[in-house]
């Protein structure tokens, strides 16, 4: 049996960061096959989802929400603007804050989004069964709070 035949075991194997990595670059690769069409990010579908739940969401409130530093948050934002999703206004309660507004065309991005979430979403949970998604969401969770 030639090298390149050879199974490869490795230490690595009990690396509970190895396995995460692993599983998001899969996740990512198919949520990048999946918006292929539609030119949007992960964030950038977050950001628009975000704000038609909370129209008038600051961009700090935003960032905080998405965990983001303020200049990701602003370029995202900017890029959403350029594209017509969304709109900012000053804040009716503190002029020193914008607020953010899904447009017409931003509503519309999303319902696309949503569709290629649910898409995304029906790929992933095939390949656990329901006990164990909860599972997962929870121990997940413990990481990243």
């Amino acid at each position: 049996m030639g090298l390149a035949e050879a199974p490869v075991i490795s230490s690595l194997q009990d690396i509970v960061g190895f396995h995460i990595r692993l599983a998001h670059g899969a996740v990512n690769r198919h949520f990048t096959e999946t918006f292929c069409d539609l030119g949007m990010t992960q964030k950038q579908v977050s950001v628009l989802w975000l704000v038609s739940d909370n129209p008038g969401l600051s961009q700090i409130e935003l960032g905080r929400e998405l965990q983001m530093d303020r200049a990701t948050t602003m370029t995202i934002v900017n890029r959403m603007q350029q594209r017509n999703f969304l709109r900012r206004e000053r804040s009716a309660t503190d002029g020193r804050k914008q607020s953010l507004f899904l447009t017409d065309e931003g509503a519309k991005a999303l319902a696309l989004s949503k569709s290629a979430v649910a898409q995304h979403e029906e790929w992933l949970r095939s390949r656990l069964n329901p006990e164990e998604i909860k599972k997962l969401v929870e121990m997940l969770a413990k990481i990243h709070d």
